[in-house]
């Protein structure tokens, strides 16, 4: 008996349909293979990554709410009938380096790095206070700060060199180099040999010149990303990984005139300015903003020139851009807790 393409099969008390032979399912092939990468590049929506075979591969997220950044592990899906690579999703992050945007909003730059390696010169003149913004964006993310004088040929005044010290007392390494003549770049190299680093400071610090003296025919490399792609025409946009001939890993970030912390990442009592952190606790108040609070261990350490006014200014300014991004945010969205 055929019923509808299926046959039906008696068996001592009870019935049961099988289907027949013209109806099983034919094989199935895969349009879509997934696998784990390493984004190695970033510039605009696109990014470079790289697989566990070292073949690297152009890819796209697959949606907007997924923001990839250099250094992230990634899985993937190779479409092959349209020859394309997406984004799926971003593995979890060791640690990450956050900016805050205008509303208030986290914007993520780097991700999976040991150590921020911030470069200054004598020229431009340097802007302390972005470097503090920086080393308190990864002492909140458990990053090593380094603090890289470069140009050093031209010659670092006494007030450069007293900055320096004090970044030091503050636990940060730092390295007075110069790319143009290869002194003291050695010294960085040895810094960075077991380290995942990124590059951050103004633009004409001369970090390309650095990164060309640390990596041979990264230039090259840079300039091949570019043209790549439209978008990664304007160079502001674009951050690569690269491998250091000695060991380690160091990504190129582009040049900035400000840089801002994400407030979400930052402890609200310090905002993680390691100097106020360690006096904080002497304060009468627990709230303390650490401004003109009474009782204040802070501005009464600054008082005695126990503390550096210039890093307390620093923290004053960080403060009040602090408290300017949690309004720009409004009422329902607020800064985490510690």
């Amino acid at each position: 008996m055929r019923c509808s393409g299926l046959a039906m099969v008696t068996a001592p008390g009870k019935l049961w349909w099988i289907l027949a032979k013209a109806t099983l399912p034919l094989p199935v092939t895969t349009a879509a293979t997934e696998f784990e990468a390493e984004v190695i590049a970033t510039f605009g929506r696109h990014a470079l990554v790289r697989d566990h075979a070292a073949a690297e591969i152009e890819v796209r997220p697959r949606g907007r709410r997924i923001a990839m950044a250099c250094g992230d592990q990634v899985r993937c899906v190779r479409d092959v009938h349209h020859e394309e690579v997406h984004v799926t999703e971003v593995l979890p992050r060791r640690t990450a380096l956050w900016r805050s945007n205008l509303r208030g909003g986290a914007e993520i730059i780097v991700a999976n790095i040991s150590h921020l390696v911030a470069v200054i010169a004598p020229r431009p003149s340097p802007d302390f206070f972005v470097v503090d913004r920086y080393f308190a964006a990864a002492a909140s993310s458990g990053i090593a700060s380094v603090l890289v004088a470069n140009k050093a040929d031209l010659g670092l005044d006494q007030a450069l060199r007293d900055e320096l010290m004090a970044y030091e007392a503050l636990g940060a390494a730092t390295v007075c180099c110069s790319a143009a003549s290869g002194d003291g770049v050695d010294g960085l190299r040895n810094l960075l040999k077991s380290a995942t680093a990124v590059l951050v400071g103004q633009s004409g610090v001369g970090k390309s010149s650095l990164v060309n003296a640390l990596v041979p025919g990264a230039g090259v490399a840079t300039s091949e990303l570019v043209r790549q792609t439209e978008e990664g025409k304007h160079t502001t946009t674009t951050a690569r990984l690269y491998d250091l001939p000695g060991g380690g890993r160091l990504i190129d970030s582009p040049g900035v005139r400000d840089f801002s912390p994400a407030i979400d990442h930052l402890e609200p009592a310090t905002l993680g300015y390691a100097d106020i952190a360690w006096l904080a606790p002497s304060c009468r108040f627990l709230d303390c903003r650490h401004l003109r609070e009474p009782g204040c261990a802070i501005t009464e350490a600054v008082q005695a020139g126990k503390l550096h006014a210039r890093r307390y200014e620093s923290y004053r300014r960080m403060r009040r851009l602090y408290e300017q991004l949690v309004a720009a945010r409004g009422p329902t969205r607020r800064p985490r807790q510690p």
